[in-house]
């Protein structure tokens, strides 16, 4: 009987510690290219509020210090092994500032704009092409990984080129949507 219980015990012991393992510090590639494209799309919306008039320049200025902080935290997570709840408070603090900025952005009654796709929103979809593609088994791993490092490059590159608000010149603009314009096509051949 006590051979039993203590056997039980072990059990216990190992599962918990196994699971303890499972849930602690480690890489999270996917959080961490959600978090980029939250920071694209918001970077997009305090430049298109800014130049539309729906923000004034202290508005962007103070929304732009708060993603800079928030950015600042994603490079000390990036690439690194931390839990979980790391990403989750990082997300959190993206999807609090992102809706302070649609409340601000509401107020005013803007013009409607016609617009092409624009390579923020052009970005985010071929991130979600790429996972999609992985996810259902179309997009072979070699590939899937190529395809990834390339979006990478651009989305940093586009950041680089935007940060702090600064609007690209228009050949840097033109060079990203040349490139992601390769991209989706060499994407589209795993439909």
């Amino acid at each position: 009987m006590k051979k039993a219980i203590l056997a039980l015990a072990l059990i216990v012991f190992g599962l918990a510690l196994i699971s303890g393992c499972a849930t602690g510090p480690q890489t999270w590639p996917d959080q961490e290219r959600s978090a980029e494209n939250k920071m694209v799309v918001i970077q997009e919306k305090i430049g298109d509020g800014l130049k539309d008039g729906a923000l004034s320049p202290d508005q962007s200025q103070m929304f732009l210090t708060t993603l800079k902080g928030i950015r600042t935290d994603y490079i000390v997570l990036r690439d690194k092994e931390v839990s979980r709840d790391e990403w989750n408070k990082l997300h959190e603090r993206l999807d609090v500032l992102g809706e302070e900025i649609n409340r601000v952005l509401a107020r005013p009654a803007k013009p409607a704009r016609i617009e092409g796709s624009r390579n923020g929103d052009r970005i985010v979809l071929l991130q979600r092409k790429i996972d999609d593609g992985r996810a259902n088994g179309r997009l072979p791993s070699l590939e899937g990984r190529d395809y990834q490092t390339r979006l990478d490059s651009i989305r940093r590159d586009y950041l680089r080129m935007t940060d702090e608000g600064r609007y690209a010149a228009q050949e840097d603009r033109t060079d990203i949507s040349r490139r992601l314009d390769v991209l989706e096509k060499d994407l589209n051949q795993f439909r």
